[in-house]
């Protein structure tokens, strides 16, 4: 009821040109959002994709890695006085050594035979002749799977070693294989 009191007014001729150039440039208009960079799509596909990626490498890394044979040590010492006089070393998973710690006489016409007896086996093992004052080494293929506390000796055999193949003679040094990774 009041807009009826007032006369009509007849808006001016640039005022509709000026209110649809308005209505165009809104709908021109970019109204550019800045988003944070934690909220970008491509970052999280990224940062997913590098992941995965990573994963991936690590997983047949750990697959082609070859499993660690278990590394053995023997101090083999004489059983009289308890002098050390040789060492056993897996320095491989090929073989084992055997390393003079001295030069040990050796009567004549004997020899030092190598032995190894694990907890299970019904018998010893004969590893070779030893020469004194030098190392030997010793296919591991020629062994079942060494194990802790196996037991290693040298005895002193008539020359050729023993001829029953078994330990006849004494014992010259004795030791037990521990366990070291």
């Amino acid at each position: 009821p009041l807009a009826e009191r007032v006369p009509p007014v007849e808006p001016g001729a640039n005022l509709w040109p000026r209110i649809e150039r308005s209505l165009r440039e809104a709908d021109t208009r970019v109204v550019i959002r800045r988003e944070s960079l934690w909220q970008r799509l491509a970052l999280w596909q990224g940062l997913s994709a590098a992941g995965l990626a990573a994963s991936l490498v690590l997983a047949v890394l750990l697959l082609l890695r070859p499993v660690p044979t278990p590394s053995y040590l023997v101090v083999l010492a004489a059983p009289s006085d308890r002098t050390p006089g040789w060492v056993i070393q897996t320095a491989s998973a090929h073989d084992l050594q055997l390393i003079p710690l001295g030069r040990d006489a050796v009567p004549s016409g004997k020899t030092l035979q190598f032995w190894t007896k694990a907890d299970a086996w019904q018998s010893p093992v004969s590893l070779g002749l030893v020469q004194p004052g030098r190392t030997l080494q010793v296919p591991l293929d020629r062994l079942p799977p060494l194990e802790a506390n196996q037991l290693f000796e040298l005895t002193l055999e008539d020359q050729g070693g023993s001829p029953t193949g078994r330990p006849t003679g004494p014992i010259q040094f004795i030791g037990r294989a521990v366990k070291v990774l």
